[in-house]
């Protein structure tokens, strides 16, 4: 990787400048509470699925298991991002390494496309189990549902391996300026000198893909499963059916409303105020929400969490 200050001059720098949230000093500090806040509820809440899962016998099943393991990335995934953010709240340089650019950019966009491809999992889960109830059981075995997870994983991770590993070696010129709070793939190609259109191209062309074939499966998956729920004869077992779903579907639908504004809307090209704020929404927000909705929509997982709850307020009594 070759970085200039500008194109005449090859000093070396040792850094991106990540802008983040331009405020005065109290104003950062009060960020950094609000959103060291916010890490730790998600945390929270994202490690109380992963116990429960376990704990309860009731939730032995391949939707909490694949909620469980879907928290465990959602976990990693705020974590891409988050930490440093906090750090760069207090810091006055607000610098972040090449190197460290790098890995931010390629494992958060690993884990958002392991994202994309569990939502989509998690949608076919639901399908076999309302469309094909007789056969689910011997459908979605416990060995199928590891290969389904391990899959989610690999295709994550090696989705946007190649374009990262190319950009990474191209050169950088002008402004080290990045105007948001994490590497994200516009600002730093707007870095590139000169500007790689093949690149920029390849990247467009894998996130739209990543978005509309896991979406285009949903879409089809939740299609099928209500026109099942239509057929069914009683009023109250088509809201059980639906409330195996509900969850799931505001999940998709807050994460992908917001991912679909920043990338795929035609005002695609947005100002890097919106950027951050839409970024901010899909990465840091919907995964601190992600719990509340399984939590609420969904009487075995309320249970499970109050048995938890009792478990530890025990464990502490005695101690």
């Amino acid at each position: 990787m070759k970085i200039f200050s500008n194109p005449s001059n090859s000093s070396t720098i040792s850094g991106f400048l990540l802008l983040g949230f331009p405020s005065p000093r109290e104003g950062q500090i009060l960020l950094y509470v609000l959103f060291s806040a916010v890490y730790l509820l998600t945390l929270t809440g994202k490690g109380s699925i992963i116990c429960a899962v376990p704990w309860d016998q009731r939730l032995h099943t391949p939707m909490y298991i694949l909620l469980a393991n879907f928290s465990f990335l959602e976990i990693w995934y705020v974590t891409s991002t988050v930490p440093n953010m906090l750090a760069n709240f207090l810091s006055d340089t607000k610098v972040i390494s090449f190197s460290g650019c790098f890995l931010q950019f390629y494992f958060f966009f690993s884990l958002g496309s392991t994202e994309c491809f569990f939502l989509g999992v998690m949608a076919f889960d639901r399908y076999l189990a309302i469309c094909r109830p007789l056969h689910y059981p011997t459908l979605i075995t416990g060995h199928l549902c590891n290969i389904l997870v391990g899959s989610c994983w690999v295709l994550g991770f090696l989705w946007f391996l190649i374009p990262i590993v190319f950009i990474s070696q191209m050169t950088f010129c002008g402004s080290r300026i990045i105007h948001h709070f994490l590497c994200d793939p516009g600002p730093l190609l707007a870095l590139t000198c000169p500007r790689a259109p093949v690149i920029e191209l390849t990247i467009s062309t894998l996130s739209s893909l990543l978005l509309f074939i896991p979406f285009l499966f949903i879409v089809g998956s939740y299609a099928l499963v209500l026109r099942a729920v239509l057929r069914v004869p009683s009023a109250a077992g088509r809201r059980k059916a639906f409330s195996t779903c509900g969850s799931h579907l505001a999940v998709v639908s807050l994460f992908y409303g917001s991912v679909m504004v920043m990338y795929v809307s035609p005002t695609s090209k947005h100002k890097a105020g919106m950027q951050k704020i839409v970024t901010l929404f899909y990465s840091v927000i919907t995964p601190l929400i992600n719990p509340v909705i399984y939590s609420l929509r969904n009487k075995d997982m309320k249970h499970a969490m109050k048995k938890l709850k009792r478990k530890n307020l025990n464990t502490s009594f005695l101690k």
